[in-house]
């Protein structure tokens, strides 16, 4: 959840190809539930697992996710290139979908699609623009990132694998109350708490990173580290209004008294946010030994013509 995108055909700058309204050339789900999702306090986790390819290919479920997470599991796509209103980054969902034996990524992503134009009523065009981009580079220190240790991952048996017929359970909450992946399980995992935002990848390459990054700033990153193979890494970071895949959603409010910034009127220091932490650029140059500079480059992109904020009836 990837930067590859469906190729169509442009003119110039401009595609005026239209997606979404012929579904029942698509490959369907089989069954597909989408409910809002509760909303309930303390350390938020979002996204979708299962699916062709993971130890669950005849379920996905997602979990928290707006419509824009959606969009880019089905297009493709990150964050910074979709158009779309703002409610498409603030309403959430838990969806649970029967993907048919034998079936693709691929066709995964074409179900996904065929769910979003049917129960949301989501139609779209693409454009290509010239935006500001990222690369990320290593910085002067050098790389901080540690490369993953040749581990074999949990397997049956262990507390830590899922049921034989569903999917691994998410990380355990660590001492901090932020997920720990168990040694060895590749992964990645985005959560929230009060003020704090961490981001942690398991045996992940460096470009996954990136695209993590790029999702969290809005802009493409380019992994441009010359780093290879694979690493472990945990960034933590107070995200500053408009960042992250869950933009447009209000960030829980930090605890009273921990580094009370936000709300005073007081600017923060150089380096932090407004919540007293560090920002995502201090955070991927001290934690990460990693530096993000700003370049310019051509983008494609998804504009959100029409959808419905609420789905049709499962």
């Amino acid at each position: 959840m990837r930067l590859t995108i469906p190729a169509c055909i442009l003119a110039a700058v401009f595609c005026l190809s239209v997606f979404g309204q012929d579904t029942a050339a698509q490959p369907q789900f089989d069954v597909a539930s989408i409910k809002p999702a509760a909303q309930t306090p303390g350390p938020m986790m979002f996204g979708c697992r299962g699916g062709p390819g993971t130890a669950d290919p005849g379920r996905l479920t997602c979990t928290n996710a707006n419509l824009g997470m959606l969009m880019m599991r089905a297009y493709g796509v990150q964050s910074y290139q979709i158009t779309s209103p703002d409610w498409f980054n603030s309403e959430r969902f838990d969806i649970t979908a029967k993907v048919a034996d034998g079936a693709t990524k691929e066709q995964l992503n074409l179900m996904l699609q065929n769910l979003l134009a049917e129960r949301f009523q989501v139609k779209l065009h693409r454009e290509t623009k010239e935006l500001p981009t990222y690369a990320l580079v290593v910085g002067k220190g050098g790389p901080k990132v540690k490369p993953s240790e040749e581990t074999a991952p949990a397997t049956g048996g262990t507390s830590d694998a899922g049921p034989p017929d569903g999917p691994p359970p998410p990380p355990k909450p660590g001492p901090d109350g932020f997920p720990q992946f168990p040694k060895g399980r590749p992964g990645l995992v985005t959560t929230m708490q009060p003020g704090r935002l961490r981001m942690a990848g398991s045996r992940q390459p460096i470009s996954e990173l990136a695209k993590m990054l790029g999702d969290q700033v809005g802009r493409p990153v380019r992994d441009e580290t010359g780093l290879k193979g694979k690493y472990d890494f945990t960034l933590d970071f107070a995200p500053e209004p408009g960042q992250g895949p869950m933009r447009g959603m209000p960030m829980p409010m930090p605890p009273p008294g921990g580094g009370a910034i936000a709300g005073s009127g007081m600017p923060a220091p150089a380096g932090e946010s407004q919540e007293g932490g560090p920002t995502l650029m201090t955070a991927v140059q001290e934690q990460l030994g990693l530096k993000l500079e700003s370049r310019k480059g051509p983008v494609e992109t998804l504009v959100i013509d029409h959808a419905e904020k609420v789905p049709t009836e499962n």
